[in-house]
């Protein structure tokens, strides 16, 4: 007995020892962090600045939290409009005498692509070089590094040009074949959220408006990687249909790539292209200490215009990374009553989510809009909430690929009637009042929620076209012809009077600062990114800890599934949301 306490008191300390030693390699890796953070790098002569594998663009400040093991993995999460600004700020710098893409996997957004796409095309005015090298490309790499002067390949790659399709999956027999219930109540003969659980195939509306979603954004893109790599458009398309980038000498042959070389070659040849002898060492410097190197702190200046980041989906109640009505609110009315703010550009980067949510955002957006100019700013996704919340707006400018509108509401409730009844679970309810019991996994929904929530998804979706009726000048008849839960891309929305312009973040800052009459100003960010030290103390609870290495371990998209089954906040109420995620890949 006494071996046995000695062997359990022995595993105890040893669990306390690795503990500490990992806790003191957390304690290092945070303070290493915050030291790398506060030091200024030096950027040498005749340096190239290069985008690499490792760089992740992120559009809100926020998304640079998700990764619990972004320090160890060294990933360099970089702002889209701080990375513009670099590519900017090097067209002029001595210093930088050409930019390197050397980016196989790059994790960005369509809207995103498009705009350092842009940036890097302003670039080549100054004269100064765009090159780009890869080894297995995907088809966002490809997008991205086609607009450079010479694009070489290495002799066993590739590169994934495929065009965009998307697969609608659906659980109706599923579910009836395992006695799972579903009480679904939807506006918008296009609210295709709920449809995999209401139908076996794809239905007329979702296949016409998914259609011309790809077809939209596909025709843009298309036409630009061959315009840039000087292909013809219907020889582009031949190549892409054949699948020829796949196979590194029909790339070559085909003109999407110029040579094949390897990677050391290619830095060969960089060093030439900078009269650097191949014993010499090339300087690269990456974007993210490019930045750091020449950005100012922007809460130092006495005029600012403010760019509030809404990425995510949104939520009711506190939380970290998405949209959640608490907190957002407190930065809202911060931005409110911070004097130094004279504008406000709202960046919205989502698919929508709760109703109820949405509504608390719209308003206090109503009332900052009643102190100070707010121009609204598209980015992926500005759907269902993601477009509500929009409705605030001075102007609104979306991304010719966003995926804009969604005007629609709905609400589902999954249950197991029929599931426990074959399995011999019966329940009897004793109650008060005729639908004390409005939900039961067992029972089912009662007539009368059925009835509630079909009038309050009918309100709901009332009160959605009226602020946009508002919003857009227009009439309900018009907005309800153009809405029923209908995605269309930017370029569409634009047509059809849902966005005032076509343009980017950039753009909706400069209006933002000429509305509020500012020639001299400087931009800031919200909600303002915590630093390493404060997130991994701020999150130290046990189910923060869980949800931090699942989605580390399975991917952001995978966890985002995930949530959807198993957060009680996505299955209860009315929600405005987009029902799916279109990724260029």
């Amino acid at each position: 007995m006494r071996n046995f306490f000695k062997n359990v008191l022995a595993n105890i300390v040893a669990i306390i020892i690795i503990c500490a030693v990992f806790f003191m390699f957390i304690m290092m890796a945070l303070i290493v962090s915050a030291m790398g953070e506060n030091k200024k790098p030096d950027v040498k002569n005749n340096s190239v600045l290069t985008l690499d594998f490792k760089t992740r663009i992120i559009d809100s400040p926020t998304e640079a939290q998700e990764s619990f093991f972004a320090i160890a993995d060294k990933e360099k999460h970089i702002m889209m409009y701080d990375m513009l600004e670099a590519i900017k700020n090097a067209k002029t710098d001595d210093k930088i005498k050409g930019i390197s893409i050397e980016t196989d996997y790059i994790t960005a957004g369509l809207t995103q692509l498009d705009n350092i796409r842009a940036a890097l095309e302003d670039f080549k005015k100054s004269g100064k070089f765009v090159y780009a090298y890869g080894n297995v490309v995907t088809q966002p790499g490809y997008y991205l590094g086609s607009v450079a002067d010479k694009y070489y390949l290495n002799p066993s790659g590739g590169v994934e040009l495929k065009g965009m399709s998307t697969e609608v999956v659906f659980f109706k027999k599923f579910a009836e074949k395992y006695g799972i219930g579903t009480e679904v109540i939807r506006h918008g003969k296009f609210k295709a959220a709920v449809e995999p659980f209401l139908r076996d195939d794809i239905s007329p509306e979702n296949r016409e408006q998914l259609s011309t979603l790809l077809k939209d954004i596909w025709s843009v893109n298309a036409q630009k990687m061959a315009s840039s790599r000087k292909i013809d458009s219907a020889d582009f398309r031949v190549i892409v249909d054949s699948l020829y980038g796949i196979i590194p000498d029909l790339s070559l042959q085909h003109k999407l790539v110029d040579k094949l070389i390897q990677k050391t070659e290619y830095d060969n040849l960089l060093k030439a292209k900078l009269n650097v002898k191949n014993d010499d060492k090339l300087n690269r410097i990456p974007f993210n200490k490019y930045i750091s190197s020449f950005k100012e702190n922007a809460t130092d200046s006495d005029e600012q215009i403010a760019i509030l980041y809404a990425s995510g989906a949104i939520y009711n109640g506190e939380g970290h990374n998405d949209i959640y009505a608490v907190n957002f609110i407190k930065d809202i009315k911060k931005l409110a009553e911070n004097k130094k703010v004279k504008a406000v550009v709202f960046r919205i980067n989502s698919p929508g989510g709760s109703a109820n949510a949405s509504d608390e955002i719209l308003f206090e957006m109503q009332q900052l809009k009643n102190k100070k100019p707010v121009v609204v700013s598209f980015g992926d996704y500005a759907a269902s909430g993601g477009y509500y919340i929009a409705m605030a707006a001075d102007r609104i400018y979306s991304e010719p690929n966003t995926l804009t509108g969604s005007i629609g509401v709905f609400g589902m409730i999954p249950y197991f009637k029929e599931l426990a009844n074959r399995n011999g679970i019966r329940s009897d309810v004793v109650s008060t009042n005729t639908n004390s019991n409005m939900v039961s996994p067992i029972n089912g929904v009662t007539a009368g929620t059925v009835n509630m929530m079909t009038k309050s998804v009918e309100q709901t979706y009332k009160r959605f076209v009226h602020f946009v009726t508002q919003n857009r000048k227009k009439s309900f008849e018009q907005i309800d012809a153009i809405g029923g839960g209908r995605v269309w891309s930017g370029t569409r929305a634009k047509q059809i009077g849902l966005v005032d312009e076509l343009g980017s973040l950039n753009d909706a800052v400069n209006y933002a600062a000429q509305k509020a009459g500012l020639k001299k100003y400087s931009v800031s960010a919200y909600p303002k990114k915590v630093n390493a030290f404060e997130e991994f103390f701020k999150n130290l609870s046990e189910e923060e800890i869980s949800d931090k290495i699942i989605r580390n371990k399975i991917g952001n998209e995978n966890y985002k599934i995930l949530e959807q089954i198993t957060n009680s906040r996505q299955q209860s109420g009315i929600m405005m949301e987009m029902p799916y995620q279109i990724n260029f890949k």
